[in-house]
């Protein structure tokens, strides 16, 4: 990648940042402390897209911080990519809440406020273009692959996505914390054959191009 077009994206995404900082579509635009835009590498070849922001995410501006975020490190080092070299975004850019009279509570995006925050994430996904998109969990992956997608029966298989990308989903890294026991050493088994599965794509080689036509003099 060139360094023309490493600042370009730069300078379009910063860009499309200050439109999702003055966003007011949802009822969640209000109630947030910062927008959550996204970070990483503009050129990445893997996009990491979550459900939303939490708390911490909220206070920072930053996805992926707490202890999801560590796991998600962690995640990503085992298939030999610092977080870094990634591009790493939710589905909706401001922390959905839900008002339990003590504290605001995470909750999962409705659909209105997915559909309003959609075009913020396919811009993100035109500028980056990766060559692979991780959704992480149900809401994620239900953004990509639609309302009849189940987390258990359907993660690890590839979809195609926006701009004929190639989305696989796995388990929320917050989902997994959640585990104990047998459960999580299963949860992490299946995780990590997922996380092959991206590396082996993102490693591949590039298909081979079709060989030139040829002509005659009849022709």
């Amino acid at each position: 990648m060139s360094i023309a077009e490493r600042t370009r994206r730069e300078a379009e995404l910063a860009r499309a940042r200050e439109i999702v900082a003055r966003c007011r579509k949802c009822a969640i635009g209000a109630t947030r402390r910062n927008a959550v835009y996204g970070e990483g590498d503009p050129c990445a070849a893997l996009m990491v897209v979550g459900e939303g922001p939490g708390e911490t995410e909220d206070q920072l501006g930053r996805p992926f911080v707490g202890r999801a975020g560590e796991l998600l490190e962690k995640m990503l080092l085992a298939i030999d990519l610092p977080r870094e070299d990634v591009f790493i975004c939710n589905t909706v850019k401001c922390r959905p809440t839900l008002d339990t009279g003590a504290r605001l509570a995470n909750r999962a995006p409705t659909p209105d406020e997915m559909r309003n925050c959609r075009p913020y994430l396919d811009e993100q996904i035109a500028l980056i273009r990766p060559a692979v998109i991780l959704a992480l969990g149900a809401p994620a992956a239900k953004s990509f692959m639609g309302e009849r997608f189940s987390i258990t029966k359907q993660r690890g298989q590839w979809f195609e996505g926006p701009l004929g990308t190639p989305v696989i989903a796995t388990f929320h890294p917050a989902y997994i914390l959640r585990q104990t026991g047998g459960a999580m050493t299963e949860v992490k088994r299946l995780v990590w054959n997922d996380l092959k599965q991206v590396r082996d794509r993102l490693n591949a080689p590039p298909p081979a191009s079709p060989p030139p036509a040829q002509h005659t003099l009849f022709d």
